[in-house]
């Protein structure tokens, strides 16, 4: 069988080639002891040489692969630990598990090891399922005579992201509940309140005033133009979701991130405590720094970023030092850098990084909650603004109609 492969030499450079194996397991075992870290394989021509029904957990949600990852790694560390032998570890988690995806995922895995392959090599079959990073520490872990120790460390780096994120989700989902609140407010007082307006001021004959005769000329084209909005709308999210997806929309989207106002420093802090924390994980589970350089590059999307990593890793091929790669950018703050050069004298690196990450992440969560505890209350001042408006807009005519009467 020929397979495809993806893998760093010794030197820590990228190859793409393929090797003539009898599966993936075997490949992998062959390109190891060549010196190869494998970072992906499959069948050459094909997607992949996984069951159709194993294909199935690939497709899962991120969110939910890293929440499966989580629980994985922490329950196959509490297993080994206590001396469980990893078929029968693996068959106990097996049966545990309710989702029928992952089911099939942890059912793969153990075929893989009963087979004889190395757990790294039997996961490198889910590449979806698990990252480079994880395959990496497990791989680390086999080498060394300490797989437990590199399962809890990868299952609290997994935790830790996941808490991160669900961070980041849930300080967003009220600004964004109001938000569409706002919008159905406004198609509300658009369509049914203001046409009711419209008629009463046309029966009274009297001049109105221009904000008045602007929200009436708004309702009236929405109202007769409503199936626009969802063509402009869908045309729109659509569109921009494709130019996203281009080089250019990325790499205009990386930059333009970075430089808004409040939001940009937040985003560039947990960017850098991620960077900081997978170099950090990876440098504990005695990965090579070159090697933990590309898996890190490797997880991360901004390209400012990917870009800085890189410089990083070829500059350390070079024999620079890890601090100095990462001195010259405005990306990383000089906590960082400071952090990383004492880390080198005192080879003490990883659990330095780890924790200049967790004090990062400290302070990004608690600036994230200052930013929507304020963000919250200026949405709804917009909008008793917008319905303030209207209001005065509409009774307006009132007033002064009744001003006249008055008068007369």
């Amino acid at each position: 069988m020929k397979l495809l492969y993806t893998a760093f030499d010794k030197t820590g450079k990228s190859v793409t080639d393929t090797v003539d194996a009898r599966d993936i397991a075997d490949a992998t075992d062959i390109l190891s002891r060549q010196g190869f870290y494998v970072t992906e394989i499959k069948q050459a021509g094909a997607e992949s040489d996984v069951p159709a029904a194993m294909k199935i957990a690939g497709r899962l949600g991120k969110g939910k692969r890293m929440r499966n990852l989580a629980v994985f790694t922490r329950q196959l560390f509490v297993l080994l630990s206590t001396g469980t032998p990893m078929v029968e570890a693996l068959s106990a988690l097996e049966r545990q598990t309710k989702d029928e995806s992952w089911k099939q995922v942890i059912a793969g895995v153990r075929g893989k090891v009963e087979e004889g392959a190395s757990m790294s090599a039997a996961m490198a079959a889910f590449p979806l399922d698990f990252n480079p990073v994880c395959r990496s520490l497990v791989a680390a872990g086999e080498s060394g005579g300490n797989l437990d120790v590199m399962l809890d460390r990868l299952a609290s780096l997994t935790k830790r992201q996941m808490s991160t994120r669900n961070a980041i989700v849930g300080a967003l989902v009220y600004p964004a509940l109001l938000v569409v609140v706002s919008i159905a407010v406004l198609g509300l007082l658009l369509t049914f309140v203001l046409p009711r307006f419209t008629a009463l001021f046309k029966t009274l004959d009297t001049p109105l005033p221009p904000t008045t005769k602007m929200l009436m000329h708004l309702s009236d084209f929405t109202i007769s133009f409503w199936w626009t909005l969802p063509v402009i709308v869908g045309g729109g999210f659509f569109g921009t979701r494709a130019w996203l997806r281009t080089n250019a929309g990325k790499r205009t989207t990386d930059k333009l991130v970075l430089r808004l106002p409040r939001f940009g420093p937040i985003v560039r802090n947990f960017l850098t405590a991620r960077i900081i924390r997978l170099l950090g994980v990876l440098l504990q589970g005695k990965v090579p720094l070159v090697e933990a350089l590309e898996l890190t590059k490797d997880s991360i999307t901004n390209h400012l970023y990917v870009n800085l990593v890189t410089k990083a890793t070829d500059a350390v091929t070079r024999g620079e030092s890890l601090a100095g790669a990462f001195s010259d950018s405005n990306l990383i703050v000089a906590s960082v850098h400071e952090a990383m050069r004492s880390g080198e004298r005192s080879g003490q690196m990883g659990p330095l990084l780890n924790t200049i990450a967790d004090f990062l992440d400290e302070e990004n969560e608690i600036t994230l909650r200052s930013l929507t505890s304020i963000l919250e209350p200026m949405i709804l001042i917009v909008l008793g603004v917008f319905v303030g408006f209207v209001a005065i807009s509409m009774f307006m005519p009132l007033f002064d109609l009744t001003a006249a009467t008055r008068g007369g």
